[in-house]
């Protein structure tokens, strides 16, 4: 009986998930080294459940809509596992003659792949384990970016692109994009490029790299609205003030699953309650990873390659590692296909690095954006604009 390999997601979806896994099950197809590509249905829950679906039987243009497929198409879980269940993991492995497995997902499957890695070697077992890097929230330590996070940005930077037109058309309140990113303001920051010229919202950013501090918020927002009228601001969800605590409470808490109270929702009812100025907020949410009409061609592309990549890996023996992208050139845009240890990426969280973040805190600069563009794959659309609106230093706009 030929050797089967076994492909696994974990964590939250994206735009281009499916196309990793395209790229996997072309690569290990084209190897002509496997028997059976199998899909866990439902991550590792379908591991320990023994709940697979046989990829190599699906017909080739059934695979194809991968590419084009938000969202899991074999699902994803958040299993929690402790050394029982991955000691379980080995012994189903074996039993399914599976020799090869990969895991798809950030920091938190990077560290469940690296354990199932170690609890095949301590079983004594050849079975070659690698890991497919995957998130919106772009934390992944050591490369440059992940699949998932292009769509992501272009998404969020066409939602705030739209969004600042309606303020721009009534300038009369401040309105709050809440922006999903955990720990890390990636994601966040990406809504810099919604901006076409000086002056362009969005005209606050709240990164969860820097605390937040009520007064100075305040101020800004403030002093934006008397000279512009109607104010953008684009906040992660998870903001913190100064001493770590977050500024909209968590409703719920379990291990690494948190979720905070409605950050969007919350900073509105300050600008209400603290300077009385008409405020809402806006909450795009899962949509923004599950959009396919906002999937960069880059990222698909990207992802595709990452597939590939810890597939051909883990077939020539090589255990132990995730596939990943170190940037060689910005312009014109160029990366490295690379294989990084796994140990380096378990449970390793990738914030914004300081030369990303303005000197207020309040934005971020250039270097960000010149960094991020390529990863969208596409221009944003160019919108006509015949009101004379004013800048920030009140120099109008012809």
């Amino acid at each position: 009986m030929g050797k089967n390999l076994l492909i696994a997601h974990g964590g939250a979806p994206t735009a281009v998930i499916n196309a990793s896994l395209y790229g996997a099950v072309e690569e290990a197809k084209k190897s002509g080294k496997v028997e059976h590509i199998y899909g866990a249905i439902f991550g590792s829950a379908g591991i320990l459940t023994e709940n697979f679906v046989d990829l190599s039987a699906v017909p080739e243009a059934e695979l194809a809509k991968l590419l084009v497929t938000p969202g899991s198409a074999i699902g994803t879980s958040r299993t929690q596992l402790e050394k029982p269940e991955y000691e379980k993991m080995v012994q189903v492995l074996l039993k399914h003659d599976i020799h090869y497995v990969l895991f798809t997902g950030g920091n938190g499957s990077m560290d469940t792949c690296g354990k199932l890695k170690a609890a095949c070697a301590e079983a004594g077992t050849d079975i070659c384990v690698c890991g497919i890097p995957k998130t919106i929230d772009n934390d992944i330590s050591v490369i440059d970016h992940a699949p998932g996070y292009g769509s992501a940005a272009y998404f969020q930077a066409q939602c705030v692109a739209e969004i600042a037109q309606d303020v721009r058309s009534l300038p009369i309140h401040v309105v709050i994009i809440e922006a999903m990113g955990r720990n890390a303001g990636w994601i966040t920051a990406a809504s810099a490029l919604a901006r076409e010229k000086c002056g362009d919202a969005p005209d606050i950013i709240c990164l969860p790299e820097v605390a937040f501090d009520e007064e100075k918020f305040l101020a800004k927002v403030k002093e934006i609205h008397e000279k512009k009228g109607g104010v953008v601001v684009v906040a992660s969800e998870y903001l913190h003030k100064a001493d770590g605590s977050a500024v909209a409470p968590p409703l719920y808490q379990e291990g690494r699953a948190r979720y905070d109270g409605d950050l969007g929702s919350f900073l509105a009812k300050l600008v209400i309650s603290k300077l009385g100025i008409k405020a809402r907020s806006e909450k795009p949410g899962i949509w923004g990873r599950a959009s396919i009409q906002s999937q960069s061609p880059v990222d698909r592309d990207e992802a595709v390659r990452m597939g590939a990549l810890a597939c051909k890996a883990v077939l020539e023996g090589k255990s132990g590692y995730m596939a990943g992208m170190m940037r060689k050139s910005t312009a014109p845009y160029e990366v490295e296909d690379v294989l990084v240890p796994i140990e380096e990426v378990m449970l390793t969280e990738r914030t914004m690095p300081r030369e990303f973040i303005s000197e207020d805190g309040f934005d971020v600069t250039e270097a960000f954006c010149d960094w991020c563009r390529p990863l969208l794959g596409a221009d944003l659309p160019q919108f006509a604009d015949f009101k004379g609106e004013f800048n920030l230093e009140g120099v109008k706009l012809h």
